[in-house]
């Protein structure tokens, strides 16, 4: 089975379960690829996600310009979340290229905002969340996406087919 089949066999005997929630939900594949979902709510049609991280090995020890072209593969093809994303930050030195929102979520006291990073540590890492600012507070609050369990499969559709 795939990565696709694994995790939505996992999303519907955690559905039909009734839980424990909150839930890591684990999805591998013969490749290597491992996907862990941090399900904290489920229902019929979707998820409250508190992040979403898939582990690909070949891009352990790949060149930074692959996590590049990565980057930029991802803000081309996933286009269906509630706002747009775009590379922001290409950290050469930590091999890391950070990925956000390109229009944040604004908010009557804030805004709210996806934030991906892409890691070259540990097994080479895409790491998907959702965050939220408050004006005239600093920091952020890591706050859950609520997403369909469609967009979560296309979304891993997506994902495995940008890897490099």
């Amino acid at each position: 089975m795939g990565l696709r089949q694994n995790l939505e066999q996992e999303l519907e005997t955690l559905y039909k379960a009734g839980g424990p929630l909150p839930a890591a939900l684990v999805a591998t594949e013969a490749s290597g690829i491992r996907l862990r979902l941090d399900v904290t709510t489920i229902d019929l049609l979707g998820c409250a996600v508190s992040g979403l991280e898939l582990f690909v090995p070949q891009l352990q020890q790949a060149a930074f310009d692959v996590l590049k072209q990565w980057a930029e593969k991802l803000s081309q093809r996933i286009t269906y979340l509630l706002e747009q994303m775009a590379p922001l930050e290409f950290d050469e030195e930590a091999q890391q290229v950070l990925i956000r929102s390109k229009s944040p979520d604004q908010l009557a006291d804030g805004a709210q905002y996806y934030e991906v990073i892409l890691s070259q540590q540990g097994a080479g890492t895409f790491l998907l969340k959702r965050y939220r600012s408050v004006k005239g507070q600093p920091g952020r609050t890591a706050v859950d996406m609520l997403l369909t369990r469609e967009v979560i499969l296309k979304l891993v559709d997506d994902l495995q087919a940008t890897i490099p």
